[in-house]
């Protein structure tokens, strides 16, 4: 016996369990806020806000005290500054901060971008979907290892992720006047978003491509203008010393060069030759999706070969990996984003960080390298404008509404040219980054990404670093 149908002879979808009504959704969202809260303040383990020490120490020590930016070290450690001169410079207006209202400043500033970068990957309807869905996406979001890393530790990688989706909004909206900047921004502060150049090279966008290059080259002009023996050294020696970025085998690292290291292959001319096949993927899937007009699937598998070719990509890195997981939702791909996604979330690498000898530690330490790889092999991307799927509405339109499976997919409007970049805030969950210190030091007391090893040769030539690394200035 056939079921119901509606109007038109379509079959009419089963009920799907979800809240019907205002009360019922408040209290789900409540329920999921204790539960993210009890799981937050239980598993994960916090960073202390340990990278923005260490911008804080550098710009104090370096601004008050006539420290050099690359000699300072965090009491107790030997972690320093290992960003580009342009990167204290941005930083300045910490040097007039407390410590308190520095990190008070920085969960408000990450806030800030993560806000954009969900704007931007939503499209131009994203301001349809209420205030349940966009709980229940965040929610989800504070769940994801690398984004939770990125606030505890103070990192940077929100803002950087920012700066780049706009170019890509700008390019997707036909404004391309000023696509360009966000990226020369981004890569005047870390080296990581200069591919993102060349895939405006590649796509034929000289003006934009230009414009970034140009804006990158302003930024680092400016910092040699303020500090020219700062910005000497770092060009000149400590770019090309891997050992002050930290260890290469380390859990934390997820790229190629950290899975090659972990297998006892650490040298150059094999990582090389594994980042060059990488690389050629990448260009031809980003060309093709330049090709179709699908500049946010482009700009995701930039993302995605960033972190894989970079020597050093430590877990909070992998928040570039978000735009390809609202790439998969706008393709209907909602279970696989949900599937790789929760592995980004489980921190399932810490569990060998001591040993990642065998088959299970080949599979489980590189498992987020293994989410990088599928992504860059099967992000949909390069498909007509007419053959991609449309996004649902909200529950207020008159489509009938997504289920409660993925309450974080986008709505859609019309797929013209101006709205091809519609993605949508990736339904996902997950854990905080639990690291490991060598020496067996708790998880929680491992920095990464911008605090790392001492350089053997630090920036005053000397033996000894700043006087202000024992004794640092206080706020």
């Amino acid at each position: 016996m056939r079921g119901p149908r509606r109007s038109g002879g379509v079959r009419a979808r089963p009920a799907r369990l979800r809240p019907r009504t205002e009360r019922g959704r408040l209290l789900l969202v409540l329920l999921l806020v204790a539960a993210v809260t009890a799981f937050t303040a239980t598993v994960p383990l916090l960073r202390d806000f340990f990278d923005l020490r260490v911008y804080y120490g550098t710009v104090h020590t370096w601004a008050h005290h006539g420290g050099r930016i690359y000699d300072y070290r965090v009491p107790g450690t030997v972690y320093g500054f290992t960003y580009p001169p342009f990167a204290a410079v941005a930083m300045l207006p910490l040097a007039l901060l407390g410590r308190t209202t520095a990190i008070a400043m920085s969960l408000l500033v990450n806030l800030a971008a993560l806000a954009a970068v969900l704007r931007i990957l939503a499209g131009p309807g994203g301001g349809r979907h209420g205030w349940y869905r966009w709980a229940l996406c965040l929610c989800l979001l504070a769940m994801f290892e690398p984004l939770r890393d990125t606030v505890s530790f103070g990192q940077v990688n929100l803002v950087l992720l920012a700066l780049v989706l706009a170019d890509s909004l700008l390019l997707t909206a036909g404004r391309g006047r000023w696509a360009g900047v966000g990226t020369g921004l981004a890569a005047a502060v870390k080296l990581t978003p200069v591919l993102f150049i060349g895939l405006l090279l590649l796509a034929g966008r000289r003006r934009a491509a230009a414009t970034a290059t140009a804006v990158a080259a302003a930024a680092t002009a400016l910092a040699a203008w303020v500090d020219p023996a700062a910005s000497r050294f770092y060009w000149t020696e400590a770019l090309w010393d891997t050992g002050r970025v930290g260890r290469l085998d380390y859990v934390s690292n997820q790229s190629l060069q950290g899975v090659l290291a972990r297998l006892g292959e650490p040298g150059r001319p094999l990582w090389a030759s594994v980042v060059l096949v990488t690389l050629c993927v990448w260009a031809w899937r980003a060309r093709r999706a330049v090709a179709a007009g699908d500049w946010p699937a482009a700009f995701a598998l930039t993302g995605i070969a960033a972190c894989l070719v970079s020597p050093i990509t430590w877990v909070h890195h992998l928040v570039w990996l978000l735009p390809s997981f609202a790439v998969l939702v706008r393709a209907g791909h909602r279970r696989t984003a949900g599937a790789l996604y929760a592995v980004l979330c489980t921190s399932m690498v810490w569990l060998w960080s001591g040993d990642a000898s065998g088959p299970d530690g080949f599979l489980g330490a590189n498992a987020y390298v293994w989410v990088a790889l599928g992504l860059l092999l099967g992000l949909p991307a390069g498909q007509p404008r007419a053959a991609r799927r449309p996004l649902p509405r909200s529950a207020s339109a008159t489509a009938p509404a997504p289920s409660a499976e993925s309450p974080a997919t986008t709505a859609a409007g019309d797929q013209s040219e101006s709205s091809s970049a519609a993605g949508a805030p990736a339904a996902a969950s997950g854990t905080a980054d639990g690291s490991a210190r060598e020496g067996g030091r708790s998880p929680s007391s491992e920095p990464t990404g911008s605090t790392c090893p001492a350089a053997a040769n630090p920036q005053s030539r000397s033996a000894r670093a700043s006087s202000y690394t024992v004794n640092p200035p206080s706020a």
